[in-house]
């Protein structure tokens, strides 16, 4: 006992200290490392009224967008990704922004809705399109598909897409209706403008040029011109973005690069020639850089260079070697035919085989009959729609217009071009079996199948190590913005600009693909010069000359357009000064030294007056009740110089009055259908929009 005493006389308070240490490590371990805690990485892309929008779901929709695309273009570039990270982004705003306003006026959309605009009376113009036949609705087609979706499932997802797409459009519509029942254009207002429209004037004035006073005479300072952009933000407001200017060494291809391409493909210009047309295509997609197209092109449609001496090549021989921009090229005749430049065809696709559907044999069953049913007179597009598994051909009946370039299956495509017109036949492919119908052949005339033999004058190691080496000794001397410039003008380098460079670009004009750039520059402090940077075959030294935050341009950016506006105003008050209150206009010409000019057929309506141009505030001081005919007005700012003017007269129009209601009406109507484009945009702009896409991208 007395140890366990000891033990709490002496170290009581260590102890104490202790525990809480351990608590405090404990509370703190919770915080930085757990499910909530303080360092866990934020992966939100973006914030659109406080609803984040996740990497992770931001890369799916991406992906699943980008595979949409691939449907229809199999190779997608930087650029088509681009636009499509754009159109996912554009598409969470819109979701979030329209949801937000559809919460607040309780617009629901409910499933019997949904049901109705499918199935009901009137279906949606969506529905509508999707299965008109010969320009006609057929809701047969409708039901059938309807019918198939529980064993289809590519017919169900698409009935699911299409009720999606609805219960959205159905959305949208009673929104945009809402506001739009609450355009109004008021009667009296109507009738005011009429008013106002019905006469215009001949004035006679005297004009002051803002060009009778010298810029150079007008001094401005910094604390005006800051002034000025205050006082007009809306005019000076921009989006976050950068500027940038930079230099391209070039990795071009030298004399001897050109030499060594020359050399390597005269030393496979013997195989070439001997090799027949049963080894080309092995032949040359081994050795060249133009794969093998192995199909025909029409005589009168290829795009070549050199095409006179290639098109008329006997069958078996070669031309060449020619250039094709940066490529050296041979070209072989591998044979030639009459075929037509385009055929339409339609067909019924029995599905079978890898792809899913019917086994082989009751596959190939099916398609001998139905080609009977067809050579005995059975309606064509009657059979598509009951038994083609061709989705993509089933709203036109099973058509399809082909051209010899066009990316169709080899023997769908060879049946088409070689058969005669009228003919039909079944034909096995990858897919499964085709009852093929020729409809129509086009223009039947000499077509040509050509080998390319290609290979890329490329830049070579040496070539790319001098470039890399110039641009990196230029970086060497250009440790800040001042000394970037100064070793342009002193190796008389040629120098670039970006301008308005966005967060999530990933091309700039002048370099391409660049988006490490983009990111640099969006990391980098105003002056600071980049490292050498790789793209392709260049090499780049930036400096980042201007950053601009969201809002309010900075002078710096906008000092010319700044400086003319405020000395244009400086101006005016010169010559205000100079005319005071003039009692007559020959007054106002005495004091400035100007002639009395007069102008005809003013119109309250039309800011722009003939002799004088785009002039709204004298147009409008032209009808200002307080002068009328009898006095002279007082000194008018205009924007090509200072005003002073007296209407002589004023005379009817001449144009008819317009009926009230119509006028009311045309002008809800104008105001309407610019809403429809603009609507969305008003509605992001008082959204609170948040992009941090460039943190990930």
């Amino acid at each position: 006992m007395s140890v366990i005493q000891k033990i709490r006389d002496k170290y009581a308070v260590m102890i104490v200290v202790v525990i809480c240490l351990a608590i405090v490590s404990f509370l703190l371990q919770d915080a930085f490392f757990g499910k909530s805690s303080l360092s866990r990485r934020d992966t939100s892309v973006g914030k659109v009224n406080g609803e984040d929008l996740d990497l992770s779901e931001y890369q799916r929709r991406i992906q699943d967008a980008e595979n949409n695309a691939r449907q229809q273009m199999p190779n997608i570039d930087e650029q088509t990704r681009q636009y499509i990270r754009e159109q996912v982004w554009n598409e969470f705003l819109n979701e979030q922004i329209m949801q937000a306003q559809y919460k607040i006026l309780g617009i629901d959309v409910t499933e019997a809705e949904v049901v109705d605009q499918i199935k009901g009376k009137n279906p949606n113009p969506v529905v509508v399109q999707q299965f008109t036949r010969d320009g006609q609705f057929d809701r047969n087609a409708l039901q059938q598909a309807i019918s198939q979706a529980g064993s289809n499932p590519q017919i169900r997802e698409g009935l699911h897409q299409l009720e999606s797409y609805i219960a959205k459009y159905q959305e949208r519509l009673k929104y945009v209706t809402l506001v739009k029942q609450g355009i109004y254009y008021p009667k009296w207002l109507a009738e005011q403008q009429q008013k106002d429209n019905s006469q215009t004037a001949t004035v006679s004035y005297v004009s002051v040029p803002y060009a009778t006073i010298a810029d150079s005479t007008i001094k401005v300072t910094d604390a005006e011109l800051d002034r000025f952009i205050q006082d007009h933000k809306q005019l000076f407001k921009v989006e976050e973005s950068r500027k940038i200017e930079y230099v391209s060494f070039d990795a071009i291809p030298s004399a001897a690069d050109s030499a060594a391409a020359i050399q390597q493909i005269m030393a496979m210009k013997q195989e070439l020639d001997t090799t027949g047309s049963g080894n080309i295509a092995g032949f040359i997609n081994r050795n060249s850089d133009i794969k093998y197209y192995d199909g025909y092109v029409s005589k009168n449609e290829a795009k070549v260079p050199m095409k006179d001496s290639i098109v008329n090549l006997p069958v078996g021989t070669v031309f060449g070697p020619y250039y094709d921009n940066n490529l050296i090229v041979f070209a072989k005749m591998v044979d030639r035919k009459n075929m037509p430049d385009s055929v339409k065809v339609r067909h019924i696709l029995i599905a079978s085989g890898a792809q899913g559907g019917l086994p082989d044999s009751v596959a190939k069953k099916r398609a001998d009959s139905l080609e009977l049913a067809v050579k005995g007179g059975a309606d064509f597009k009657a059979l598509v729609d009951q038994f083609s598994d061709d989705p993509g051909s089933k709203q036109t009946g099973g058509e399809y217009d082909l051209t010899p370039s066009s990316q169709f299956v080899p023997e769908f495509k060879d049946f088409a071009f070689d058969g005669s017109k009228g003919q039909v036949k079944v034909v096995r492919t990858q897919f499964g079996y085709h009852v093929i119908q020729i409809m129509d052949q086009k223009n039947i005339g000499p077509a040509i199948k050509v080998a390319y033999l290609g290979k890329s004058v490329e830049a070579s190691k040496e070539t790319n190590n001098n470039a890399f080496s110039a641009a990196s000794t230029f970086a060497g001397k250009s440790g800040n913005a001042a000394s970037f410039e100064k070793t342009v003008q002193t190796e008389k380098l040629n120098k670039r600009i970006a301008d308005n460079v966005r967060p999530m670009d990933f091309v700039i004009p002048g370099i391409g693909q660049s988006r490490e750039l983009v990111r640099w520059a969006y990391e980098s402090k105003q002056g600071d010069v980049s490292k050498v940077f790789t793209f392709d075959d260049k090499y780049v030294v930036a400096v980042l000359t201007s950053v601009r935050k969201e809002g309010t341009a900075p002078l710096a950016d906008v000092r010319p357009q700044v400086e003319a506006e405020v000395k244009k105003h400086k101006k005016a008050e010169q010559i205000i000064a100079k005319l005071q209150t003039p009692a007559s206009l020959e007054a106002a010409a005495k004091a400035t030294n100007q002639p009395e000019l007069k102008a005809e057929s003013v119109s309250f309506a039309t800011p722009f007056i003939a002799s004088l141009g785009f002039e709204p505030r004298v147009a409008g001081a032209t009808f200002n009740k307080k002068w009328g005919t009898t006095a002279v007005s007082a000194p008018i700012e205009g924007n090509a110089g200072v005003y002073v003017i007296k209407v002589d007269s004023f005379q009817p129009s001449g144009q008819p009055a317009q009926d009230i209601a119509s006028q009311q009406a045309a002008y809800e109507q104008g105001i309407k259908s610019m809403l429809d484009q603009q609507l969305f945009e008003v509605l992001k702009k008082k959204s609170d929009v948040k992009d941090t896409r460039g943190k990930f991208f």
